[in-house]
């Protein structure tokens, strides 16, 4: 279950102890945004950390918080007002959600999003994270909670700065920005911002700090619903499930990159659940596989489950010995830690070249991010999926019907020295419709169209190319059977060839087949051509126009 190695004991260790370093800032930090407090922060990362890890499906992957998740939570925790019953039911059912998408194999379907879509609504979390710590920067905290109340609080907070937690804050933003690669192998930016901005609130005193935090193992919850809360609680639950599970999958494709191995996305799923519903029993914020985190334990050494546990067990202790110590952190230093954090997930790379990809992907992605922003992740997401689905099924339609409608002698078939004969001997009476591939149901619509376009007027047989077509649906069927009937009502014969037994049974199963006789399907196109020259020649006819 360890996937355990004598050979990198000595990495594992190393790369855990440096995540759970890492991950130590990074935990505080998203504890207090979510409103549960620092110390929530930290048990969720002791507990999805060392679950995730335990029972998951990616070796070198370290868990935690993330501020996709963090965004979520901190809305939950807001509209219940805090009651740790109902809020943790969410994180413990959020948990039991992904269980259930691992053992229904859904891992493989998840992964299915569109970059796009990905890259909108990560960019509006990440937007979402800058404008909630934007007023703790100067010391003010936002009267609400979501985006909306974020923003309008920013205005009255740079008019009335508080300077102490505004210059801590900036000292926190330099040093996040501007650490020296070579000394975060030593010592990682976040944690480096959180004791120098630290140290120097103590010499410097006035700006809000975070008190007294809890020390020692944490209290049992027993979760409850009521039938008020039931739906904030569900809606909520399904919307940190499928984050969780988009974000450690994703993270999950990041260390198969880095490591050359191949992650069990279904298996990870369970592991991400398990793990979040004890951080939920346990007060816990819900967490999920964390790039940042995960690349630091590779690049440090860590291979395998033990690297997580690792980094589990270190801020375990850091809870046990030196949680009193954090009291004395300022709200802005964390909250410039948060705003590296956003910065980080905005996805700056797409944006920079997305003018020279396709318009219709920068478009979604906007759509999706301002959806994020505005209104609420599910709303985007769905609506990202659905309009991201729509628009490849017309591009794919589009590229169906366009190689549909190109002239046998324009198409890239190579046909042999005896076909080409048929078809001189023809004299242009023949029309052939290459399918080129999976009718699909966006292309199904206009298919008996272009094929009775194309074939106006022009002599007595058609052939249909179906060795391409490994499936057809009801709508692609239903064309076939318009197809077959228009022929057969215009006085012409429709030959098939390459038609495999799984689509005649559909075809026959919803009788779409029935004005295409028996004695029409061939095996090779050879056959089908010669059986339309017979035809053809046994069957007055008018002379048509050229194919």
């Amino acid at each position: 279950m360890l996937n355990f190695r004598k050979d990198n004991v000595r990495g594992d260790l190393f790369g855990g102890l440096t995540a759970g370093i890492v991950a130590l800032p990074l935990a505080l930090a998203f504890g207090e945004a979510s409103g549960a407090g620092p110390i929530a922060g930290l048990y969720g990362a002791i507990f999805v950390g060392f679950f995730a890890a335990l029972f998951g499906g990616t070796g070198s992957q370290i868990s935690g918080p993330t501020g996709p998740m963090i965004v979520v939570f901190a809305g939950v925790y807001a509209t219940l007002n805090g009651d740790a019953s109902l809020v943790f039911a969410t994180v413990i059912l959020a948990g039991l959600f992904q269980i259930l998408f691992g053992v229904m194999r859904l891992g493989q379907y998840i992964r299915l999003v569109p970059y796009p879509v990905i890259s909108g609504f990560m960019s509006g979390i990440g937007c979402i994270i800058i404008a909630l710590q934007a007023s703790r920067m100067f010391g003010h905290e936002p009267e609400g909670g979501g985006t909306i109340p974020a923003l309008t609080a920013i205005p009255g907070a740079v008019m009335d700065p508080n300077i102490v937690a505004l210059g801590v804050g900036l000292l926190t933003l330099l040093i996040v920005f501007k650490w020296p690669k070579v000394w975060s192998t030593f010592v990682p930016a976040p944690l480096a911002a959180l004791i120098i901005a630290t140290v120097v609130s103590l010499f410097l005193p006035g700006a809000p700090i975070l008190g007294d935090i809890p020390t020692g193992l944490p209290s049992f919850i027993i979760p409850a619903v009521n039938q008020d809360s039931l739906f904030i609680i569900m809606e909520a639950a399904i919307i940190l499930a499928l984050l969780g599970a988009i974000d450690s999958l994703l993270t999950s494709l990041v260390a198969d990159n880095m490591t050359r191995t191949k992650h069990d996305s279904n298996r990870e799923l369970v592991g991400q659940g398990i793990g979040n519903m004890m951080a939920g029993f346990f007060g816990g914020i819900p967490g999920a596989g964390a790039t940042m985190r995960t690349v630091v334990n590779i690049r440090t050494g860590g291979q395998t489950k033990i690297s997580g546990i690792v980094h589990s067990l270190l801020l375990l202790a850091t809870v046990l010995v030196l949680a009193p110590l954090a009291s004395q952190i300022p709200h802005a230093v964390l909250a410039g830690i948060l705003v590296k954090v956003g910065w980080d997930i905005i996805d700056f790379s797409y944006l920079k070249n997305a003018h020279r990809g396709p318009r219709w992907d920068l478009a979604l992605m906007v759509i999706v991010l301002l959806l994020t922003v505005f209104v609420d992740l599910i709303t985007a997401v769905a609506v990202g999926v659905v309009m991201g689905a729509l628009a490849f099924v017309k591009q794919m339609a589009d590229a169906q019907l366009t190689r549909l409608s190109a002239s046998r002698e324009a198409s890239q078939v190579e046909y042999s020295e005896e076909e080409e004969t048929l078809f001189k001997r023809s004299k242009n009476r023949i029309t052939l419709f290459d399918f080129g591939g999976p009718l699909s149901f966006g292309a199904a619509a206009d298919l008996g169209h272009q094929v009775r376009e194309r074939s106006k007027g022009r002599g007595q047989a058609l052939i249909l190319d179906f060795s391409s077509v490994p499936f057809v649906d009801v709508s692609a069927a239903r064309a076939v059977e318009t197809i077959g009937c228009d022929a057969e009502s215009a006085g012409k014969r429709v030959f098939i060839f390459g038609m495999n037994d799984k689509v005649k049974a559909v075809l026959t199963g919803l009788s779409a087949d029935c004005c295409i006789k028996d004695d029409s399907y061939f095996e090779r196109r050879i056959d089908a051509i010669r059986a339309a020259i017979n035809y053809i020649e046994d069957t007055p006819h008018e002379t048509g126009a050229s194919d």
